[in-house]
């Protein structure tokens, strides 16, 4: 998922064929905590052979593996967290934290952004948190919009037909300039909405996103403000799309 091939051999069955997976341009990552394992010679001797990288991770520096190798990662031998002494416990954990700095450092190197994990991992809510509004947002037809000064009743009428809960307002050059929300017309009912245009109760600052933003930020945004939609505007405040709660809820980020 950070972009860099890897995969596992098994060193007992590396000599049986296996070590036909290992390429000239791989680099191995050997893990043994004594450096003595019988079963780790054949793939030693097949990167000596070949001039393949062999990185060591093990405890014991002057072992086979560790004179044989260009780069040993050396930890201190601690004893195991197992009651006898015996069973790989504390040794695996203390490799698994140096394989996680390694995928860190290397990610860090690489200059890997989210957006090239998500391309590695879109399923799951992890790859739907990774996802940007432009990926889930509506747009054309289905955007409800209207121009500034158009009569409550039309609004009324655009609103309930494109069932996002709030029309946007366009000035005379086509960009944002408010927006009416359901919650808009339940605090004016005491007026007659019938007399009235968008430009009586229209929210003259609505809240909108960038279709670059990450799903999670427009979600966060919602939120915050305890509301149901975001209209998305490019540079020149013009719509481009609206992006729902429902929207976020469906792609598994809410």
């Amino acid at each position: 998922s950070l972009g860099t091939p890897a995969f596992f051999v098994h060193a007992a069955e590396a000599i049986d064929g296996d070590l036909g997976m290992i390429a000239r341009d791989d680099v191995v990552l050997a893990i043994s905590k004594g450096g003595e394992s019988a079963e780790l010679k054949s793939i030693i001797s097949f990167t000596r052979r070949f001039s393949i990288p062999l990185i060591a991770i093990t405890c014991s520096e002057g072992s086979s593996l560790a004179t044989a190798a260009d780069i040993v990662l050396l930890m201190p031998n601690e004893q195991e967290a197992c009651p006898n002494g015996l069973a790989p416990t504390t040794s695996t954990l203390m490799q698994l934290a140096i394989g996680d700095a390694l995928a860190v450092a290397l990610l860090e190197a690489r200059g890997f952004t989210a957006t090239d994990f998500h391309v590695f991992h879109p399923g799951g809510k992890l790859g739907a948190s990774l996802m940007h509004v432009a990926d889930v947002m509506h747009t054309g037809e289905r955007l409800p919009l209207v121009a500034k000064g158009t009569p409550m009743p039309e609004a009324i009428t655009v609103l309930s037909r494109k069932h996002f809960g709030c029309v946007g307002v366009l000035d005379e050059d086509g960009r944002l300039c408010g927006i009416v929300t359901e919650g808009d017309m339940a605090r004016n009912l005491t007026r007659n909405l019938s007399e009235l245009d968008v430009d009586d109760i229209m929210t003259r600052t609505p809240k909108t996103v960038k279709p670059t933003v990450l799903a999670t930020a427009a979600l966060a945004l919602l939120n915050q403000h305890h509301i149901g939609a975001l209209i998305v505007i490019d540079d020149d405040r013009r719509p481009v799309g609206l992006v729902h709660f429902h929207d976020l809820l469906r792609i598994g980020v809410a």
